[in-house]
């Protein structure tokens, strides 16, 4: 077990494992955030729908259970990428970066994947402190109760609602959204195909494809939250 964690291979590996795993709780996170807009549709009122997918996901046991594996996911992925990014400029010494050739979408952000990292890490930051440090009541916020259909009932909760499009209201805070998507584009069309040539997956036949995966990926996450960003700031 020492040896996956010091090794350069199983460091690689435990950074690809944990960066699949969190792709997965990324389109989670996607599906849940574009219930914000569909106000007003199949018989929700304003807010409605994205409330109750918000105490779906705050009152599920197995929710409560993954919530530890994922944030293990989120430490793991930050600290191997941070510590192999390191290791690899150092190899490559200044030399690699002083040819002003220019680069393709997937080599710019093979290429700077730690600049890339470090605006994620950012936008991520604000996104804990503005919502889930608030929702999980780590930080005091004015949350009025509502009510709204689940599972055939009508449930009370917190309009998480409210806070959200409040948030989202603040242009520095779009911006720093819209930004961080493109940045999350970016370093998923490198970190998705990349993520399984290093579990093995990286036969000539499949390579090609799983590249094009990875931009259709990148696309559909950092353009989906991007694009919700915007909508709750122009439109609702």
């Amino acid at each position: 077990m020492s040896n996956l964690l010091t090794a350069s291979i199983g460091r690689k590996l435990l950074m690809s494992v944990s960066g699949l795993f969190l792709i997965l709780f990324l389109f989670v996170h996607l599906f849940l955030n574009s219930f914000l807009l569909l106000d007003g549709v199949f018989g929700f009122e304003k807010g409605q729908m994205f409330n109750a997918g918000v105490h779906f996901m705050g009152t599920n046991p197995l929710i409560k259970i993954i919530e530890p594996v994922l944030a293990l996911g989120f430490i793991l992925h930050i600290v191997y990428s941070l510590i192999l990014t390191l290791q690899n400029m150092k190899a490559r010494g200044p030399q690699a970066y002083a040819s002003g050739k220019k680069t393709s979408g997937v080599e710019f952000a093979s290429q700077n994947m730690l600049v890339l990292g470090i605006v994620i890490a950012s936008f991520l930051a604000v996104h804990i402190i503005n919502f889930y440090m608030k929702m999980k009541g780590f930080i005091a916020w004015e949350a009025a109760e509502v009510e709204f259909p689940f599972l055939g009932n009508m449930a009370k909760g917190e309009d998480a609602y409210s806070l959200v499009n409040g948030t989202f209201k603040i242009l520095p805070i779009v911006i720093l959204y819209v930004v961080g998507s493109v940045a999350l584009a970016f370093h998923l069309s490198h970190g998705f195909w990349s993520g399984f040539q290093t579990i093995g997956w990286n036969n000539t036949k499949w390579m090609p494809r799983l590249k094009c995966i990875s931009n259709i990926v990148a696309i559909v996450l950092g353009g989906g939250f991007a694009v919700i960003a915007l909508a709750q700031y122009l439109f609702f």
